[in-house]
Parts: structure tokens; sequence; C-alpha cells
């Protein structure tokens, strides 16, 4: 099959990234997602699909664009660096956000995953350049 190895290598590199965000975004936030996921927090489990969705949409976009395994890393960087921007801005909106989810606000975690997937969004269409 042509290109197969090329579609493992940048599908690597895809799963790649999004384990390094996965990680960074979880290390970053000062609620513990996963473990309020576990304990059937569905407020943590929608921000944290936010989340992952606001990023997945521009490496996807990378993966599309780039020419090459640097400029998907690049765009990569740039996608994780707007995905934290982005949580900073929502804990600034709403405060007292990480204890908001704590509690199980719903409305609060809808608001933060609309905010992430849109600045996703956003990032993906402005890389068509």
């Amino acid at each position: 099959m042509p290109g197969l190895a090329e579609f493992a290598v940048y599908f690597g590199m895809g799963l790649g990234f999004m384990a390094v965000y996965l990680v960074l975004y979880l290390y970053a936030t000062p609620h513990r997602e996963i473990t309020l996921i576990r304990g059937d927090n569905l407020p943590a489990a929608v921000v944290l699909a936010g989340a992952v969705l606001g990023f997945a949409l521009p490496l996807a976009s990378a993966l599309r664009i780039a020419d090459g395994i640097a400029m998907v890393a690049a765009w990569a960087c740039i996608a994780l660096l707007a995905q934290l921007v982005a949580y900073a801005l929502i804990a600034l909106l709403l405060k007292d956000f990480p204890r908001r989810i704590n509690r199980g606000e719903m409305a609060a975690a809808v608001l933060a995953a609309a905010i992430h997937v849109s600045v996703g969004l956003l990032n993906s269409a402005a890389m068509n350049y």
C-alpha cells in the first residue's frame, strides 16, 4: 500500500502529541480530572473532552497541511499553548473554576468545553494559509 509508512509516521506523531498534551494539561490544571472522572464527576469529563477536542482539531489540521515533521511539531506546540491560554482565560472568567468542577457544576463545564473547542477551531482555521 503506497503511503502506509508516511501514514504510520504522521499518525504516530499525532498520538504522541496527544499524549504529551494530555500529560501537560493534567499537570497544569489544579483539579485532578482523572480522579474526578473515576468518581463519576461528569463536569470534569466534559471539560477534559473539550480540551482534548480543542487540541485535536488544530493538530489534525497541522497533520494535513504541514510539509514535514518539524512543521507538525511547531503547529502542535502552538496548539498546546493556545489550549493552555484558553484554560487560563476560563479560570479568569469563571471564578473558582476548579471548585466548580469539583462540586459538579455542569454549566461551568459546558462553557469551558465550548471555549476549548472554539479556540481549537479558530486555531485550526488560522493554519490554512
